[in-house]
């Protein structure tokens, strides 16, 4: 999500069984002797240290050493570690979102994992494949997430949910009055405007001959992008969307106006899951809807992963943590304290895990999901692709002459920060 930056279907895949004898390197006989006593240092996220606590419990007594875990809010834990690490004070295994993978890799900040392939196996295509750089393995995915639909249960019923996103324009059309709104969504941000411009085409980079992320291929101003673009436009020049939901501060109106019962339908992730419950809102949540054309809107794959910094003193170690973190049993602990979707395949099918209608919204949707590209040159997408859809969302400009300017800015930056492009 963007919420994480800004965070390829999950695949439904039969049980992986595998003991936790075999999850993983077990480390050389040298090392296990020296790292005797030793204390590793495990970035954890905020307010997630829960879902682990056991398990590095379980592992302090297995290998006789100390594991100190520090909770930082991960998509600062890169940031953090480019002054922590060389200085001695950083983690030994940290969590990140995927798409800051290709970055860390790039200013040798996280280390390569030495990864058996069963093991590999146990994760669903898409969040291993966030870890992938070059074809090399650089962390072992913990959570997936991607945006779904929460609707008031009090204001629409699940009969009544229109099916399509053009449904749901005329839906707002109908009840929005400038105080009460129908459907909204955060469609100034590229995170959140891409479900609409993936569906008809547009794509952020293309895929070269081995299947990676292309940067000299852009796809955000394409005929599908603008076409997305311009449905976008409506909901913002007809009235349907407050005015305050463009901007820094879209995200604070777009949830204040769902728990005062204002909106009937939002675009969220499962986040927010516990914020609304709080609330009190009688929600319901389901995948996101689909387009006239009959594509399902698409999102973004938001993955968190467990990695290994390039800084640690006792690397191998540091690795068996990571896998024994994100194994099968651990993993189902974890969403069991965190209610984060795990990245097993087998546990996409879990029958504990599946009764949470968010996992089950976020596993469905994750079917027409795509990953968010890791690559550096990712990072100058962002702004030049958010700024072009506020000024689309508000009447600047038309959506074509946005999104070509905003490759435009993109390609410039590529070409200057990126050697290659």
């Amino acid at each position: 999500m963007k919420m994480v930056k800004k965070y390829a279907g999950v695949m439904l895949c039969a049980a992986v069984s595998l003991s936790l004898a075999a999850c993983g390197p077990q480390g050389s006989s040298s090392e296990k002797t020296s790292s005797k006593g030793s204390e590793l240092v495990v970035w954890e996220d905020k307010e997630k240290s829960i879902g682990i606590k056991d398990a590095v419990a379980e592992f302090e007594k297995e290998h006789d050493i100390k594991v100190k875990v520090v909770e930082k809010p991960y998509a600062q834990q890169i940031e953090d570690l480019r002054m922590d690490g060389p200085a001695g004070t950083g983690p030994d295994v940290l969590t990140m979102p995927g798409d800051q993978i290709g970055t860390a890799v790039t200013e040798g900040l996280i280390k390569e994992l030495n990864i058996e392939k069963d093991v590999q196996s146990l994760y669903t295509d898409a969040s291993i494949q966030s870890q992938m750089v070059d074809q090399k393995l650089y962390g072992l995915p913990k959570a997936v997430e991607t945006t779904v639909l929460f609707y008031n249960k009090d204001l629409i019923s699940e009969d009544e949910l229109p099916q399509t996103l053009e449904e749901w324009y005329d839906y707002s059309k109908k009840t929005a009055d400038g105080s009460k709104f129908g459907f909204l969504a955060l469609f100034d941000q590229i995170y959140y405007a891409q479900s609409v411009m993936g569906g008809y085409g547009g794509y952020i980079f293309g895929k070269d001959k081995d299947g990676n992320d292309d940067p000299s291929d852009l796809g955000i101003n394409n005929e599908g992008a603008v076409k997305g673009a311009e449905l976008i436009q409506k909901f913002y020049q007809d009235g349907l969307f407050p005015v305050g939901i463009v901007g820094e501060q879209g995200i604070n109106v777009l949830e204040s106006l769902f728990t005062e019962g204002k909106a009937a339908a939002i675009i969220s992730g499962p986040w927010n899951v516990e914020a609304f419950s709080k609330a009190g809102i009688d929600y319901g949540i389901t995948k996101l809807p689909k387009l006239e054309n009959g594509k399902n809107m698409s999102s973004f794959i938001g993955v968190k992963s467990y990695n290994v910094s390039a800084f640690s003193k006792h690397a191998e170690l540091a690795q068996e943590l990571a896998v024994f973190l994100a194994n099968e049993k651990n993993s189902k602990k974890r969403y069991e304290q965190t209610k984060e979707v795990p990245a097993v395949q087998s546990l996409a099918s879990d029958t504990d895990i599946m009764k949470s209608e968010a996992a089950r919204a976020v596993t469905e949707q994750s079917r027409f999901s795509e990953q968010t590209p890791n690559i550096p040159e990712m990072n100058e997408i962002w702004t030049p692709a958010d700024s072009a859809l506020q000024t689309i969302a508000t009447g600047k400009a038309d959506p074509k002459r946005a999104l070509d300017q905003a490759a435009e800015t993109a390609k410039g930056q590529m070409k200057a920060k990126h050697s290659g492009t």
